[in-house]
Formats: structure tokens, C-alpha cells, sequence
């Protein structure tokens, strides 16, 4: 705080705005058409996001990365992938030289991709019809990882499973199985999921075994 103005308040706020400028469109009553994001997170945090969303929080600016990139001259336009009666949707960050690429925000190097990403890249290549993909990530502090890839098939045969199991659930109105991962203490519907145990007094490992209790 500085003065009267909250300086922090402003710039989260102007990340926030900036946020939802950049988010994948996705018609919320239209079940006949999955977006790709949607089914390589987890499928009840995509069914939330549909039929009872939550604002996201977004804490800094490098988690705008890849929705920037899709706003420039130099993205690639949106792709559908027809699944029997369902569209899946999907958008590659970059195409360059038959090659897919994706940028990604990261805290630190990594050794291995996030398995999210991986699923994503590869349906893209199958989307684009491309046998080649790129991931790289991006910290805060401009360190790069990248991570080359071919596509698979039967890793797109599991999307492609997810997108008729989302599509069977919102027809239905069935919230997905819990699906817990190192994603879960970020998402916004992490109380829907899981109870927060609140101690209303604090005691002694002794007192709760009992020990040193006069009879």
C-alpha cells in the first residue's frame, strides 16, 4: 500500500482482466463441443467450470504466457477433430515447420513435462495431423525447458475416451469421479472436493493418546 492507493490490488486485478481477454472460448451449453483443455485437466474441474463455475485466481503475468501467444499473428488458428457426433476443438500455441509447439508457464526447470501438457501436445498433433511436437516451459525468471515429443495413438484414444466420458456426464448431469492431483491445492473448487479440517483447540500428542492420564 502506498498512500491511498493499493498498488497490488490494481495489478491483480489488471492480470485478472487480462486473463479472462485471453481464456479458450468454450459454449458452456454446447456439450456437443469439447475444447481439448477441458478433458487433459481434470474432468470434474471441467464440469464445475460449465455448470457452477468459479472465478480463477491468477498470480502473475507469466500465466498469460500461452493465451498471448494465441492472440498473435503467429498462432495457430482453432482445429476440430469430429468424434462420432462430438467436435473436439483444440488450438496449438505455434505451428513452425510441420512441428507443433506449446509455452508454458513453470516455477522452476523441470525434469519431465506435466502429463496434462503431454496429452494436450499429442492431441494436437493428431489434430493438425503433424508428427512432431514441442513443449517449452517458461519460469518466471526466463529459464527454458523443452521437451520434444511424437505423437501416439493410444494416448489420443484415452482423449478421446475423456471426451465421451465428459459429454455422457453433462448430458447426465454426474459430477466425474474425484481425480486428485498435485493440481488439486490451485483449484478454485478445491473445497467441493475435499473438507479443510479446522482444530477448534490445540492438543498434546500425550492427550490425544491418553498417556500421563491419573486414573
Amino acid at each position: 500500500m502506498m498512500g491511498d492507493r493499493d498498488f497490488r490490488g490494481i495489478i491483480q486485478n489488471t492480470i485478472s482482466s487480462i486473463g479472462k481477454d485471453l481464456e479458450i472460448e468454450i459454449d458452456s451449453e454446447n456439450i456437443q463441443k469439447i475444447h481439448l483443455k477441458e478433458v487433459v485437466q481434470c474432468l470434474r474441474r471441467s464440469y464445475y467450470d460449465r455448470l457452477d463455475p468459479e472465478e480463477i485466481e491468477r498470480k502473475g503475468f507469466n500465466d498469460l504466457l500461452s493465451g498471448l501467444l494465441r492472440k498473435l499473428q503467429f498462432g495457430s488458428e482453432p482445429k476440430e477433430f469430429a468424434i462420432d457426433e462430438i467436435q473436439l476443438k483444440g488450438q496449438a500455441d505455434m505451428i513452425v515447420d510441420d512441428s507443433i509447439i506449446l509455452f508454458r508457464a513453470a516455477t522452476h526447470e523441470l525434469e519431465t513435462p506435466n502429463s496434462n501438457d503431454v496429452l494436450y501436445l499429442n492431441a494436437c498433433m493428431w489434430i493438425y495431423d503433424k508428427d512432431d511436437g514441442i513443449i517449452v516451459y517458461i519460469t518466471g525468471d526466463r529459464q527454458e525447458t523443452t521437451f520434444s515429443l511424437t505423437r501416439n495413438k493410444k494416448m489420443f484414444e484415452e482423449v478421446i475416451r475423456r471426451v465421451r466420458v465428459l459429454n455422457n456426464l453433462l448430458k447426465e448431469k454426474k459430477v466425474p469421479i474425484l481425480e486428485p492431483s498435485v493440481d488439486c491445492s490451485e483449484c478454485q473448487y478445491y473445497e467441493r472436493c475435499f473438507i479443510k479440517k479446522k482444530n477448534t483447540k490445540q492438543s498434546s500428542l500425550a492427550d490425544l493418546l491418553g498417556i500421563g492420564k491419573k486414573d
